[in-house]
């Protein structure tokens, strides 16, 4: 691992490296980490600006679709003038000017059969940041077939959700469908777009999903491996809840 800064890496991660938890060895386990942001929207904006800014040395983002009016209420990567253009491109433009030194791989396709399992095992560390229950599963049963730690969270209305997934490196830790086995019928769960959602409860969730990215990336502080933690933002209240590996479960089990 490369423990050589170079002057402007040591100001710009000064007050990283001032945290005994973090230090030299911890800035330089970002630099060497890639994490892959699955969702360059509500929430892979926060997470990608902040994992941009933390020094993560190369981050990948993957999405299909093009920036219209109504994502700018909680899309924050994005300005006016990348409304028609691939939100790929306009996230790691903002990436970029936050941070240059970091490498940023953009994806412009959606996630699915055929190229899931070569995305995954590129990375270290896999973000979800998607808003259908498709996708998720997707997503969280390559992660376990690939051994790779996924950081999950979700949004609808005034309520976030996260958790960590590694079971791979958590004997007792659960992955995704040790909690939703199967997806809800269509329907049964509206989407934001046809429920709506506060801007806000996005950044939020997309802060501190990658506030537990940098964390296994350094392995530092207590995981959310076998945790779900519960955001209601109209009460100002938060929730742990103890999520238990399902030792029938026919992905990880």
């Amino acid at each position: 691992m490369d423990l050589n800064f170079s002057e402007d890496e040591v100001q710009r991660y000064a007050r990283h490296i001032l945290l005994r938890e973090v230090g030299g060895l911890g800035q330089a386990r970002l630099k060497a980490a890639k994490v892959l942001i699955v969702g360059a929207g509500g929430l892979g904006s926060p997470l990608a600006l902040y994992l941009a800014a933390a020094g993560v040395g190369t981050i990948g983002l993957v999405d299909g679709d093009v920036l219209e009016l109504s994502n700018l209420q909680r899309q924050i990567a994005h300005g006016m003038e990348a409304l028609g253009r691939l939100k790929v491109e306009s996230a790691a433009e903002a990436m970029r000017r936050i941070n240059p030194l970091v490498r940023v791989n953009t994806h412009a396709c959606r996630l699915d059969a055929a190229n899931v399992a070569e995305l995954v095992e590129a990375y270290d560390i896999i973000c979800d940041g998607t808003d259908n229950f498709g996708t998720r599963f997707l997503l969280a049963d390559a992660c376990v077939a690939a051994r790779r730690t996924l950081v999950s969270a979700a949004v609808l209305r005034f309520e976030g959700q996260l958790s960590t997934f590694k079971p791979h490196a958590d004997p007792q830790g659960p992955c995704y469908r040790c909690l939703y086995p199967e997806a809800p019928p269509e329907g049964l769960v509206p989407s934001c777009a046809e429920a709506g959602v506060l801007g806000a409860v996005t950044g939020v969730m997309g802060s501190l999903q990658a506030s537990e990215v940098l964390k296994e990336i350094m392995g530092i502080g207590t995981s959310m491996s076998g945790w779900l933690l519960i955001w209601d933002a109209l009460a100002a209240q938060f929730r742990k809840i103890r999520l238990r590996k399902d030792k029938e479960c026919p992905v990880c089990g």
